[in-house]
């Protein structure tokens, strides 16, 4: 089941281009081109990672790639933002758990 709208009384229909993606090795189905992050809120996933410091869940924040909340490893390559990742056909995505950075001991971030 798709959260996907495809029929609207103003817009006209969406054209789909489905193609299959993996999502923590489950397969998902979303429209070629779109945002990783628009294929995976249609898939009715809200959580992307768990933040490094305390593991509450992270998801879409901005969605226009300032504030880093999406990461997530594409095709082996760690820190690609899901809002900005075009989705392609057969995409191997997982969620990302580790720190993408060494947090430094009197950093805000620790």
């Amino acid at each position: 089941m798709t959260e996907r709208i495809i029929k609207h009384k103003i817009l006209e229909d969406l054209e789909l281009n489905t193609v299959p993606f993996t999502w923590n090795n489950t397969v998902m189905y979303g429209n070629e081109g779109e945002s990783i992050t628009a294929a995976l809120l249609a898939n009715d996933i809200r959580t992307l990672r768990e933040h490094e410091k305390d593991s509450q869940p992270r998801g879409m924040y901005c969605n226009i790639g300032h504030c880093s909340e999406c990461r997530v490893t594409v095709n082996g390559k760690k820190n690609q933002r899901a809002c900005l990742t075009p989705l392609l056909k057969d995409m191997a995505i997982e969620q990302q758990m580790e720190v993408p950075y060494v947090v430094k001991e009197g950093s805000p971030y620790v």
